[in-house]
């Protein structure tokens, strides 16, 4: 089954909404005026229901199916907020807000869901509920995990949930997914090594921070190379690197050091966190100096249930015919995982075509992706719900 028709005749009026999200960009949870917009055009399609507020400015919508004889509810999600990049695109619809852009498509993807939001209340083929999740700060703030933690899984019965995310390099209409660990799990740390400041010229009468610092972050990376199964996948990168030395010849008292590390699975998630640990303290010790560790938990791997990938797949191959189907796993992190974690459901990739990357000032979404996107979110609500 190719593209839905309905999707083709609405591709002007959904490349309109996402325009006007991409010249109107909002950060993390200040989604205030694109979760006006998507309220607006869902009481325009007539949803049963909407409601605001929920993981502070998110919005769920529900749908109601021409029958409801099995009780079963599935939940489709997309992301509304911006990044504070300055775009550097030249659109005539560029981001109206300096240092603000819709750089990773989240523009896109409430549009799409938009898309679907109207053929499903149009059409209504299906036997059950769909829930329109519209999320907030997905971009570090974790506003997945807020929408649960508000009982959004609870409060609306949802037993299985969808989302997607589209992916530059991948033409455009192809999806890829995989079961299992999709994307990775990102975690935060700062070291501070502690030495004795001195003068640059009587290094024995210091303790260099720098230079036991510096070794730590060489040595890190035998985290990777040395206590990770070598089939799995960790990344270790130190981010940021900053003395409290301003001259040439100071020998710096203090170093702060920043950095993230990306696991596919909870072991060796918390296997790095205790050999990062204990590289810092035990290099800093062996220069006479202190290092101390605050490790910050982020967002865990995006993990796809099995049957519930065969299900997005099965609608991918439906809609367009050109699915990947044992993609690689690619190591940025996504919130949808909390919703993963609640409820049994599926991630899929998009494609988005020879644009750049996500983050990039000049990454576009590409619209003509729209029809395959929406096709699949209403795909998913007519194959899991269907009429008998």
């Amino acid at each position: 089954m190719p593209t839905k028709n309905s999707f083709a005749e609405m591709h002007d009026e959904i490349t309109g909404w996402r325009r006007h999200l991409h010249e109107n960009p909002e950060l993390q949870f200040d989604v205030h005026e694109t979760a006006a917009f998507v309220q607006k055009r869902l009481k325009e399609f007539g949803v049963d229901e909407i409601t605001p507020g929920i993981g502070r400015t998110g919005v769920v919508a529900v749908i109601k199916g021409r029958q409801d004889t099995k009780g079963r509810v599935i939940g489709l999600r997309a992301d509304m907020d911006a990044l504070p990049i300055h775009e550097a695109t030249g659109l005539d619809y560029a981001s109206k807000t300096d240092g603000k852009m819709h750089a990773c498509g989240h523009d896109g993807h409430t549009a799409m869901l938009l898309g679907a939001a109207k053929y499903l209340s149009e059409t209504r083929n299906f036997d059950g509920t769909a829930v329109l999740i519209f999320q907030p700060a997905e971009e570090g703030g974790g506003g997945g995990k807020e929408m649960c933690d508000d009982g959004m899984m609870d409060r609306w019965n949802i037993q299985e949930v969808y989302g997607l995310h589209n992916m530059p390099g991948f033409p455009v209409g192809q999806f890829a997914i995989r079961s299992g660990a999709l994307l990775a799990s990102a975690d935060e740390f700062e070291i501070v090594v502690t030495g004795k400041g001195g003068h640059a010229a009587a290094p024995h009468e210091a303790v260099d921070a720098t230079l036991a610092a510096s070794q730590i972050v060489v040595t890190l990376q035998s985290v990777v190379a040395r206590s990770v199964n070598p089939i799995h996948r960790v990344v270790v990168t130190v981010g940021t690197f900053e003395t409290d030395s301003a001259a040439s010849n100071i020998i710096a008292h203090t170093v702060r050091m920043k950095g993230t590390v990306r696991t596919l699975d909870p072991e060796n998630r918390e296997l790095a966190e205790e050999r990062i640990r204990r590289v810092a303290e035990d290099t800093a010790s062996a220069f006479g100096a202190k290092a101390e560790m605050t490790w910050t938990v982020g967002y865990p791997a995006t993990i796809n249930h099995e049957a519930e990938t065969v299900y997005a797949a099965e609608a991918a191959r439906a809609v367009s015919g050109d699915v990947i189907d044992n993609v690689d796993p690619i190591m940025p992190a996504e919130d949808f995982s909390f919703m993963l974690e609640e409820r049994p459901g599926a991630y899929i990739f998009l494609g988005n075509g020879d644009t750049m990357m996500c983050h990039h000032p000049e990454y576009n979404f590409d619209d003509d992706a729209i029809p395959a996107g929406c096709s699949w979110f209403a795909e998913m609500v007519e194959r899991r719900m269907a009429l008998d």
